[in-house]
């Protein structure tokens, strides 16, 4: 008897900056992605999806194009290869670092040079050249772009350019360059995206949603953490109040009548204030534990 084929999901992991981090979301979501080195097909532990290692500047190309089903890629690319796909999903979290990014126009901090407009005439050095482009046609300012291979922050001190349009998170790698930001061309999320054909497949879309679903739930885990606790009947009302849930805690009847165990879930940042707060109004036991998914 013939072994059944096992379907596979082409999917297109960013190679570089975004590598790591994406890695470790898929692990805190259940998939374990292993990389070898000089190769551009991990393994994971899912005989149905296959990862293929692609840069993210050209991920929304090989999935509009069928090449992958689907990709994990910035939607600064996406708007930069003007890429007709499905946009599944935003992921955003910053200690994994998917967190919102911009683009920005930057000059040397002893420049002339305020705002778009006074860059008239003049040239800009950019890897975001389609959308830079627009950005300038909307200011109606007539600058010219061109792109640039790297070493963008160099070129705008040696006068090959007046200005470069760089990609930051918080600004501080361009003040430290001695550059001051002009203004915003656009911000930038990880999207997780679709080929269109490749949804219209109900496999696939099912298999790309559950994808999604998991890897929501591990970001929004990264910012909870779970509180478990012991509290006395008469002082439940008290630590009720202290407690910002989700939803309603969990509450348990403890052997003896006179004490209840109360779960729930909470932001991380609030735990540190939150803890000693809760002793005073009469929780014992506290114990803070990590989560791997929070669904919805």
């Amino acid at each position: 008897m013939a072994k059944k084929r096992i379907r596979k999901l082409k999917l297109g992991l960013p190679k570089g900056s975004l590598q790591e981090s994406t890695i470790a979301m898929f692990k805190k979501a259940g998939f374990k992605i292993i990389v070898h080195p000089r190769s551009y097909y991990p393994l994971i532990d899912d005989d149905e999806i296959q990862p293929i290692l692609l840069r993210a500047q050209e991920m929304s190309r090989y999935v509009e194009a069928g090449v992958l089903d689907c990709g994990l890629t910035g939607k600064d690319w996406i708007l930069e290869n003007n890429s007709e796909v499905v946009r599944v999903t935003d992921l955003i979290y910053a200690k994994q670092g998917l967190r919102p990014v911009r683009w920005v126009l930057a000059v040397p901090e002893d420049s002339v040079i305020r705002s778009a407009k006074d860059l008239n005439g003049k040239r800009v050095a950019t890897e975001l050249v389609r959308v830079t482009e627009e950005f300038f046609r909307k200011k109606n300012v007539k600058a010219k772009v061109e792109f640039s291979w790297g070493a963008t922050e160099v070129k705008v001190f040696t006068k090959v350019v007046s200005a470069i349009v760089e990609l930051t998170e918080t600004g501080a790698s361009l003040a430290a360059n001695h550059l001051r930001i002009v203004d915003t061309v656009c911000e930038s999320i990880t999207q997780l995206i679709a080929n269109k054909k490749s949804w219209e497949d109900r496999w696939i879309r099912e298999k790309v949603q559950n994808i999604a679903l998991l890897l929501r739930g591990a970001l929004v885990a990264e910012e909870k953490v779970g509180l478990k606790m012991n509290v006395a009947k008469k002082h439940l009302t008290a630590v009720l109040r202290l407690l910002p849930a989700m939803k309603k805690p969990t509450i348990s009847n403890l052997v003896g009548g006179g004490w209840v165990d109360l779960d729930t879930i909470v932001d991380e940042i609030t735990v540190r204030s939150l803890i000693p707060k809760l002793k005073s109004a009469g929780a014992e036991g506290i114990i803070e534990y990590p989560l791997n998914k929070v669904i919805d």
